[in-house]
């Protein structure tokens, strides 16, 4: 079963790969989604990972919640359900 996750207080810069590469260090990775700003395409700083398994989801969280990045702490948590406004 896919567990995604929050990846919060992500430089500007970073990019899905580096994602990718980084989170693939705790288990395997299906899908990086950087969420950018639909004018300008700039990144919002925050984005999802979706991995195959909670244990690989457990390890990351454990590995990458506080981990410097770009000169920023990640903030790494379970994603919570997309709420309609």
């Amino acid at each position: 079963m896919d567990v995604k996750l929050y990846v919060g207080n992500m430089a500007k810069s970073t990019t899905s790969e580096e994602l990718n590469t980084l989170f693939t260090q705790a288990g395997t990775v299906t899908n990086v989604d950087v969420i950018k700003d639909r004018d300008s395409g700039l990144s919002k700083g925050f984005g999802f990972i979706t991995m195959t398994a909670q244990a690989d989801a457990d390890k990351a969280i454990s590995m990458f919640n506080a981990y410097s990045l770009g000169g920023n702490e990640l903030k790494v948590n379970i994603a919570k359900p997309r709420v309609e406004r």
